[in-house]
């Protein structure tokens, strides 16, 4: 009897087993084996009529693609904001027309223990309101590279090099004695321009927040055109008549990108730099900016800017703006 069963379980298996397994051609294969063995050229099948495994040449299937270190964000927009009131409104105001443009770009080049980022941003804006002289509301130039080299699991060797300056003309408005509106020039392109080089160590504990401490930091002020009349005598830290300054420092640099919650993040930017000869007066600058998306395209922005600098006023300098208008973006695939 219990030879019977065994002859009877081997005619199944032998009989009705193969039926479960599928035919399969070359692609099929192919396409699995890619998956599981990236680097195999020959596979081993089986099929309903030969249950038997054989190999199967699968050309091809050795090909290894090629890793892209590279990742890269772009944004750029335009914002309008315009009024105008009939001359009989009753509440006052006035006609005005502001237009505004932003361009950032942003690229990160990671591999083993070896870092390399560069960012610019481009912004500049003009208002122009009824009988009065038009206004910038924004003009900036901003550069950054850096090369950093890991030395541990948070924590880098970086050098940097940064450049900032502004596109147009800068002026102060007063009135004459006539009472009309009059402006006088105060900045331009590379009056005041800053280069700065630094070396030290970066920390930077995760995607969206860095520090680096700037131990060995040198600044270059540039005042190109010596005719300027600035505000309060002051001239950008660079002697009178001259177009040029050299600083060494101790600087330190924060930066925070975080996604506060969906379609609303935040992008802050704080700089230090003490100069090693009066380390008494310590130019400071903090950048917030806080971006909401409506949708694919409409963007709302409010920004602002607080700068301490002796060297152009021995107050805080402060700016703030809200915008709506078409932003477009692309970033890299998460």
């Amino acid at each position: 009897m219990a030879i019977t069963r065994l002859a009877l379980l081997f005619i199944f298996t032998w009989f009705f087993f193969p039926a479960l397994a599928q035919d399969r051609d070359a692609d099929t294969v192919k396409r699995e084996y890619e998956v599981l063995y990236p680097h195999a050229d020959t596979v081993l099948v089986s099929s309903r009529s030969n249950p038997r495994m054989r190999p199967v040449k699968v050309p091809g299937i050795g090909i290894v693609k090629k890793a892209n270190y590279w990742r890269t964000w772009l944004s750029f927009g335009v914002n309008v904001n315009q009024g105008a009131f009939s001359n009989n409104w009753s509440g006052g105001g006035v006609n005005s027309l502001a237009l505004g443009g932003i361009f950032n770009y942003k690229t990160d080049y990671t591999r083993d223990d070896k870092n390399y980022v560069t960012e610019i941003i481009l912004q500049y804006g003009k208002l122009k309101n009824k009988d009065q002289l038009e206004r910038k509301t924004t003009d900036r130039i901003f550069w950054d590279h850096k090369v950093g080299l890991k030395l541990s699991k948070s924590w880098n060797f970086f050098g940097s090099l940064n450049f900032e300056s502004q596109f147009d003309k800068g002026y102060s408005y007063s009135k004459n004695k006539a009472g009309d509106e009059v402006r006088t020039l105060i900045s331009r392109f590379m009056s005041p321009g800053y280069l700065t080089e630094s070396l030290g160590f970066e920390y930077k504990p995760n995607k969206s927040f860095w520090l680096r401490i700037g131990t060995g930091t040198a600044r270059q002020t540039f005042v190109l055109d010596t005719a300027l009349q600035k505000p309060n005598n002051k001239n950008f830290g660079v002697p009178k008549g001259n177009h040029f300054r050299n600083e060494l420092a101790f600087q330190l640099v924060t930066n925070l990108e975080r996604e506060i919650m969906p379609n609303l993040g935040l992008k802050s930017r704080y700089t230090m730099f003490a100069n090693y000869e009066k380390l008494g007066n310590i130019d400071q600058r903090l950048d917030l900016t806080l971006n909401a998306k409506v949708n694919k395209l409409i963007n709302v922005s409010l920004s602002g800017i607080a700068i301490y600098d002796d060297d152009a006023s021995n107050k805080i300098q402060a700016s703030q703006s809200l915008a709506l208008g078409i932003m477009f973006k692309i970033a890299p695939t998460k």
